[in-house]
């Protein structure tokens, strides 16, 4: 910045964004004094180095303000990971696909780690078959982005949340629910027949 610029030639941009040509850092570092601004680097590496005049403090400014929104615009997905045995029995199955389920509805991607002791080794199918019912279990709202795999005495299969599915499914409930609700009008319906019946025995 300013007379910190070493390069011996540097490429201009004054501070209505107009190319002003290629002179060097002093030369344009005048011309941003005689504004009362300041001359900022803003591309060291091209050749020769592209500078700018602006206002320093302004652009710090707008810079961590752009920093700070692209921050919040990412999305952070996390793995998380559910560990099950061979033989994990209908229950702790489905307690764990309960688990997978709400971290895929959070956002997250669920990694299945199976693994195998001693003798289960030579009973791949049954790992292979248990993280099949894993992932059919859930594919109503994920995606396998990894099919069952082995590393080593380890099986694993990596599920992904599923935008669209996700959608549909939040959808078919809402639909679910307002069938499931009584009609607008209908306790009074029924209040209004059994004023009318009280009035009648009168």
């Amino acid at each position: 910045m300013n007379d910190e610029i070493d390069a011996p030639q540097v490429r201009l941009i004054d501070d209505e964004g107009q190319m002003a040509g290629v002179m060097t850092p002093r030369e344009a570092l005048a011309i941003a004094e005689s504004k009362g601004l300041d001359l900022i680097e803003i591309a060291p590496t091209a050749k020769p180095p592209t500078c700018k005049i602006m206002d320093y403090g302004k652009w710090k400014y707008e810079s961590k303000k752009k920093d700070k929104a692209a921050k919040k615009n990412q999305s952070i997905i996390t793995i998380k990971e559910v560990q099950v045995r061979p033989r994990t029995d209908d229950h702790d199955l489905e307690t764990k696909m309960k688990h997978a389920r709400r971290f895929l509805l959070e956002g997250d991607k669920v990694k299945v780690n199976l693994r195998f002791s001693g003798r289960e080794m030579a009973h791949q199918d049954i790992g292979l078959k248990t993280l099949k019912k894993f992932a059919e279990a859930l594919s109503d709202i994920s995606s396998v982005e990894t099919h069952p795999k082995l590393e080593g005495r380890q099986m694993f299969l990596l599920l992904g949340p599923d935008p669209t599915k996700i959608k549909e499914l939040e959808k078919a409930q809402k639909a679910a629910a307002k069938k499931a609700t009584p009609p607008p009008g209908y306790k009074a319906e029924s209040t209004s027949t059994e004023a009318s019946g009280s009035k009648s025995d009168s």
